[in-house]
């Protein structure tokens, strides 16, 4: 029988043995899906019940945003799935696949009931008080989920308060690491499985090594039960290990990967992009939607910025063609950021379909943005203050507290820790002006329904004190859509209402910047995202099983 062609063919025949090296750009604390977010290390040895379509072409979509549409999926534990009635959503497991061999779990068959016991024992299903599982992030947006059942050894039905489809896959298979599925038996014998000792999943790597703050080491799974959609016969994954270098060091990492000792990065930042292109052109670049961009966030609901002249003169007070230029050396679009990032195409509302009188507002003219000053009773401007987490870009803050003083805003940049920052802003909400951090409220290119709740009334994230029943409205609309273009209507006309109500002062959204060695073979760009530091699906044990290295081009 004659081989059909296929978009992957120029990819080349997958090759077996080596190890793949990838930078780790912070610290692995935590190894329990219900006790942290550090998603990207999960996927080694953890799965979920879906996955990335690995044939997709990339033509159709490629992967590359955090966020990978619902209809672009594929089955993993799950071979299938169907809404049978209203919020009702059944996910038909495959059969055959086993627990890794490793006491508690000895390589015992994988049923419904350890579906079961994962969401119990994240939502607190079955619980006497009723108390939630320890990552409170993931359970609040699992708050419209009732049950969690198996109906058969091998079929779990999940029944939901709302109706809309598109919501609920959302939930459960985009947000990350609420998804990846420990093994119970471990969980019962430990009581968590925090300690990476007691890392067992069904994934296609074995946890063998951990060195906090250094690195962690994974084996192949050699009873791993899943095989390479794009070549079926063959058994992943292709390489024996891999290694993760905790690396937080930009400059350190890169210096690694000029000498060959990693074979993947991501996350780094235009300038370090531009240096390594110079230094080692041989080295393949991703370039992919960033992360969220830098924003300017005030409270809504104090002097001045309850008054919408004030936040309209300060977004008109920056010059966003010129921070393109002088800043981002023209690697990014100069467009302002929007609620839904502008990378996807079918939720957002693109700069391109914006009515002028909209787009005014978000153009520079330090004229108007003194007049609108003046009108909201600040002709002389005022004095503020931003408290700024230290991971943001301080160079970027600069230039704009330089744009705000030539309309006679005077902004004082108060910097803060992390863990101090998350408690100040986000937690206890002291701040009293303007508040900022790397992860700001616009840009998102993640489960899009989902970011309805960012500006909504009560939420942790709307630090920027948003109340405003306009907008409280969308998220209810999106959980009773009941096709893919409703939600759509939702999203694009929640777009344009946080664009026109000017909550937040809007910059650029960046580019990242992904690097492989050109021995790494099989991917088609969608690592960019694959493991996502702190966000996104978090797959790197779904690509990185089937990822493979050329090892004759190494050689060389």
């Amino acid at each position: 029988m004659e081989k059909k062609n296929t978009w992957w063919d120029n990819l080349g025949e997958p090759q077996y043995g080596g190890e793949i090296v990838v930078r780790a750009n912070s610290n692995i604390v935590d190894f329990d899906p219900c006790a942290t977010q550090l998603a990207y290390i999960f996927s080694t040895w953890m799965e979920k019940l879906a996955a990335d379509d690995w044939t997709l072409d990339p033509e159709i979509f490629d992967f590359k945003p955090h966020w990978h549409p619902s209809r672009y999926m594929s089955g993993q534990l799950a071979e299938s799935w169907e809404f049978t009635g209203p919020g009702a959503y059944i996910m038909h497991l495959r059969k055959g696949i086993r627990w890794q061999n490793i006491p508690p779990a000895n390589g015992r068959e994988f049923i419904a009931d350890d579906v079961v016991f994962h969401y119990n024992r994240l939502c607190g299903f079955g619980q006497s008080d009723k108390k939630r599982g320890p990552l409170q992030t993931a359970v609040t947006r699992f708050q419209d989920l009732i049950s969690v059942t198996a109906s058969d050894k091998f079929t779990v039905v999940f029944q939901w308060k709302i109706t809309s489809e598109e919501t609920i896959m959302e939930t459960l298979h985009q947000i990350s690491p609420a998804a990846y599925l420990e093994n119970p038996e471990a969980v019962r014998k430990w009581g968590d499985v925090r300690d990476w000792r007691h890392a067992i999943g069904t994934g296609p790597f074995i946890l063998k090594h951990f060195i906090p703050g250094e690195s962690a080491f994974l084996v192949k799974n050699p009873d791993y039960w899943g095989h390479d959609e794009r070549h079926p016969l063959n058994q992943l994954p292709y390489v024996d290990a891999v290694k993760f270098l905790i690396v937080p060091d930009e400059a350190g990492a890169l210096d690694l990967m000029c000498a060959g000792k990693i074979d993947l990065i991501d996350q780094i930042s235009p300038l370090g992009a531009q240096a390594l292109r110079k230094t080692n052109p041989e080295i393949i670049q991703i370039t992919h939607p960033g992360a969220n961009p830098v924003t300017i966030d005030p409270r809504n609901d104090v002097k001045p910025f309850n008054d919408i002249r004030v936040r309209k003169a300060m977004q008109m007070a920056i010059d966003l063609p010129s921070i393109v230029r002088e800043y981002y050396h023209n690697t990014v679009e100069p467009y302002p950021a929007t609620f839904t990032t502008r990378y996807m195409r079918e939720w957002g509302f693109r700069w391109e379909d914006w009515p002028q009188d909209l787009k005014d507002e978000y153009t520079y003219n330090p004229q108007a943005s003194k007049k609108l000053l003046a009108e909201a009773g600040y002709p002389y401007g005022f004095k503020t203050n931003i408290v700024a987490h230290t991971s943001g870009e301080f160079p970027l803050l600069q230039i704009v507290k330089f744009y705000f003083k030539a309309v006679g805003i005077d902004m004082e940049i108060r910097p803060m820790e992390n863990d101090d920052w998350i408690i100040f802003v986000m937690i206890n909400h002291k701040h009293d002006q303007l508040a900022y951090h790397a992860g700001g409220p616009l840009g998102h290119n993640s489960s899009p329904t989902h970011d309805l709740r960012i500006f909504q009334k009560g939420s942790r994230a709307n630090y920027n004190m948003v109340d405003d029943p306009v907008f409280n409205a969308f998220l209810p609309r999106a959980e009773k859509a009941t096709d893919f273009a409703e939600i759509q209507k939702v999203m694009r006309d929640a777009n344009e209402y946080v664009a026109r109500q000017h909550y937040t002062i809007s910059l650029i959204q960046p580019m990242a910047y992904s690097f492989c060695q050109p021995w790494l073979k099989g991917y088609n760009a969608q690592f960019g995202s694959a493991w996502a530091h702190g966000g996104g699906p978090g797959m790197s044990g779904f690509y990185l099983s089937r990822f493979w290295i050329d090892q004759k081009v190494k050689k060389n």
